[in-house]
């Protein structure tokens, strides 16, 4: 097959032959990228809408969901989102699925994690990496592509009892809560959230204990971002 990209020059090395004798030309002619099965990435934003002044993550914060119009989790909401084109970067992966289902264009994003488990899609295996947006104004949105509806939430996170702790690992467990009150609209999830006790890396890891009506593992995708904004106030 022919290269993947048009200028290889970057990725001679020393120019050496590998030990079948190919030079890189003819590695790449013979390279069977299906020789071992792909995983799909998607990428998903959420877009968090704040006043000036917050202080926690339940003083005001707004979350953006939309609801799905297709299986899986029919019906169910989600943060916007969708698949990386082959050619795409994923970043502008990102603000492009924002653009089509919510029609929000233009917002910066940064990257926050990346979510790998193998049970995550019954479609396929997917990885999915999160992004992060935070916006001040009191932005329209509205639904397109993917998504039946786009609705703004607030958010509503606490802690679930106290903190537990096995040899290495602190557990901790949380409620999540998002309303749309102009629809009456609730939905929730409890996310179990562990990191290790001591060492310069926590190893953290997010478990979706229960949701309702919120699709996928976003509640831990939702529970790991406003760890990360409490974290910055």
């Amino acid at each position: 097959m022919s290269a993947f990209l048009k200028d290889i020059a970057p990725f001679y090395g020393t120019g050496s032959k590998n030990e079948q004798g190919q030079d890189l030309e003819h590695f790449l002619e013979e390279y069977d990228p299906n020789k071992y099965p792909n995983p799909s990435v998607t990428a998903d934003v959420l877009v968090f809408q704040y006043s000036k002044g917050v202080t926690n993550v339940n003083s005001g914060l707004k979350l953006l969901m939309i609801q799905r119009r297709n299986h899986p989790s029919i019906g169910f909401w989600a943060l916007p989102g969708g698949f990386v084109d082959i050619r795409e970067d994923i970043d502008a992966a990102a603000k492009r699925e924002l653009y089509e289902e919510t029609g929000l264009n233009q917002v910066p994003v940064q990257q926050m994690h990346c979510f790998g488990e193998v049970n995550r899609d019954p479609r396929t295996r997917i990885i999915t990496v999160s992004y992060l947006a935070l916006v001040e104004n009191d932005l329209a949105v509205k639904a397109g592509d993917d998504a039946a509806e786009a609705l703004w939430f607030d958010v509503c996170f606490s802690k679930s009892g106290e903190a537990v702790f096995t040899e290495d690992r602190k557990i901790q467990k949380y409620d999540l809560k998002l309303k749309n009150k102009e629809r009456n609209i609730e939905l929730s999830a409890s996310i179990e959230y562990s990191e290790k006790v001591e060492g310069i890396l926590k190893d953290p890891q997010f478990l979706v204990l229960h949701t309702n009506q919120i699709a996928f593992d976003h509640p831990a995708f939702i529970a790991q971002a406003l760890l990360f904004i409490e974290s910055q106030l």
